[in-house]
């Protein structure tokens, strides 16, 4: 494995204190609807958006999924509920704890791996790969974002699907703000937005207030442009790639809510 240097994703306090803020209801409320997408684009829809009930039964044998970023299991806990067999990576560890104990209260068998998404290879193992909810494009080296792409590539049996939700560069330009006050979690957070070489990137400074404490995290996301994106997974090895706009499968134009790449191996 490498050795790398520790960057800001690496702070679990982090990712602690600011867990209620950036999961809070409205992000669980969004799983069914995500999850229907993903299955639709795959192509591997089992059964019908609604929840299959006690006594469903599933494919002898069921569909293999890598979700990279699992976080706290959202998504590796709704595929597993669909009867997908699922491995969810994860740097944090508190974050997998969580997931692990909310899977074994619904006794769900759930492969949970602390890793490096970097690291994390499989070879020709999942049928399904995703990078969900803007989880993409946070590594100081933009050739750790492709060394994702490659690793996800090398994870998937042939004719498997990687799916990619994030932030797109032409959704960041038309609705930037410099700075918004909201209130979430008990807390005040006041989010401040900084554009960095032409584009390229976005700086984040979150400050949160709650209880006279105050806390401050910086961090920078990479921006992709739904054509840079495209090309950066055809140079991993995919051989065709399909962009949207939304979970609905619109297309990705001046109305898009969100960027979703496909790419196919």
């Amino acid at each position: 494995m490498v050795r790398r240097r520790k960057e800001w994703f690496n702070d679990e306090d982090f990712w602690e204190r600011y867990a209620p803020i950036m999961f809070d209801d409205s992000r669980w409320a969004e799983v069914p609807l995500a999850a229907d997408g993903v299955t639709r684009l795959a192509g591997l829809d089992l059964y019908p958006p609604e929840s299959p009930g006690p006594g469903a039964e599933f494919p002898p044998c069921p569909p293999r999924l890598l979700d990279l970023c699992c976080g706290f299991g959202r998504m590796t806990l709704e595929f597993t509920r669909r009867g997908f067999t699922c491995t969810g990576v994860d740097s944090t560890e508190s974050y997998l704890k969580t997931a692990a104990g909310d899977a074994a209260a619904e006794n769900l068998d759930i492969e949970l791996v602390r890793a490096d998404i970097r690291d994390f290879v499989r070879p020709a193992c999942f049928d399904l790969a995703v990078n969900l909810y803007v989880s993409f494009g946070y590594f100081a080296d933009p050739q750790d974002d492709k060394q994702v792409l490659l690793n996800a590539y090398q994870s998937l049996k042939e004719g498997g699907t990687l799916i990619i939700e994030t932030l797109g560069k032409e959704i960041a330009v038309r609705d930037f703000v410099k700075s918004e006050w909201f209130r979430r979690a008990g807390c005040y957070v006041l989010t401040e937005y900084t554009v960095i070489d032409s584009w390229a990137s976005l700086r984040n400074r979150w400050t949160l207030l709650k209880e006279g404490e105050r806390i401050e995290k910086e961090f920078t996301q990479r921006l992709y442009a739904a054509s840079e994106l495209r090309a950066l997974l055809l140079e991993a090895g995919f051989s065709r790639v399909e962009i949207y706009g939304g979970w609905d499968e619109s297309p990705y134009d001046e109305r898009a809510e969100k960027l979703i790449a496909v790419g196919r191996k």
